[in-house]
């Protein structure tokens, strides 16, 4: 188990570090391509006997993205931000490294975040599968990072900007919600390939308070933030890797006739067969200042407060 820093620390990151990915993750963004409605910032907390058909609904569409949309990211497609994979990604000496820019201003997110005793077990089983056909096209999110995107206080799409004494009000509004949202058990329900190459696992919640309330306490913290979120309310999704380019096949498989996507249902079940059910527990939010673009999917330039769920109201939904 990876020994993780204390509470309320800060974090920064450089570019030197990352060299494997991982969308949250990359890449968390990526519904703003699904077709789904932006979050309605004012909705009231979801009854938890709604939320699980919403979450499975909501999955059931994002699995058929692949089959619907086909695999732009072999034909260099945009990603979740309209920027290509060039954009994003250069392969140097044999490795997928990301090419990071500043974040003007930086995005202001919270997140949950998977602990790297849980996240290093998924990492494993990916890789199994997914590295001997793609090597280097593909990148694969750090296990250290593994996120659940929650609530932007700023984002690309309608940055709010603020002082140093602002952020430090927002920290702490933050930090009186975490106290009384509960930690949360949840189960791996389902991983997913995009259209855009994101591997994504889609979770649901067994107990503690739903991702859909905790937005929703976010949204009261925090009333300068963008009024359309990027998310919908229910979702609960982790990035797990993203391809960049098409497989390694055997030379009588590389041919135009070749059944890609058929290829990629076929990986995407082997993964599913090792780690569908899986458990974990998630205690901690963080609320992070991303100096990159996409700091979190990319390891990039970051800032970071680690805050504990607590629990003090005795809310467990």
């Amino acid at each position: 188990m990876a020994t993780k820093a204390p509470s309320s620390s800060t974090r920064f990151r450089s570019p030197a570090s990352a060299v494997w990915f991982l969308p949250a993750a990359v890449f968390l963004l990526l519904f703003l391509l699904l077709r789904r409605p932006p979050m309605d910032p004012l909705a009231p907390s979801v009854p938890p006997t709604s939320v699980s058909s919403r979450r499975a609904e909501l999955y059931s569409r994002m699995a058929r993205d692949l089959d619907e949309r086909g695999a732009a990211f072999l034909k260099g497609g945009e990603t979740s931000q309209s920027l290509t994979l060039s954009d994003l990604f250069d392969v140097r000496d044999g490795a997928v490294v990301p090419k990071l820019k500043a974040a003007d201003p930086p995005v202001r997110a919270n997140v949950l975040y998977l602990d790297p005793e849980f996240a290093a077990l998924i990492s494993k089983a990916v890789k199994e599968v997914f590295l001997p056909y793609f090597d280097k096209v593909i990148w694969f999110q750090i296990s250290s990072m593994y996120h659940f995107s929650m609530f932007h206080a700023s984002h690309h799409l309608e940055p709010i900007l603020a002082t140093k004494d602002e952020i430090e009000a927002e920290v702490d509004a933050v930090k009186r919600v975490t106290e009384a949202v509960c930690p949360l058990k949840i189960v791996l329900d389902q991983v997913v390939l995009t259209s855009t190459g994101v591997l994504l696992g889609l979770w649901q919640v067994e107990s503690g308070t739903d991702p859909a309330n905790i937005r929703s306490k976010l949204r009261e913290a925090l009333p300068r933030a963008p009024q359309k979120q990027l998310y919908d309310p229910v979702l609960l999704h982790t990035s797990f890797a993203r391809i960049l380019g098409p497989p390694k096949l055997q030379q009588e498989e590389n041919t135009s006739s070749f059944n890609h996507i058929k290829f990629f249902h076929d990986l995407v079940a082997q993964v599913n067969g090792k780690i569908r059910g899986f458990q974990a527990k998630v205690s901690e939010l963080w609320y992070v200042e991303e100096y990159d673009v996409l700091a979190l999917a990319l390891n990039g330039k970051m800032k970071v407060r680690m805050l504990d769920l607590g629990c003090n109201e005795g809310q467990s939904i």
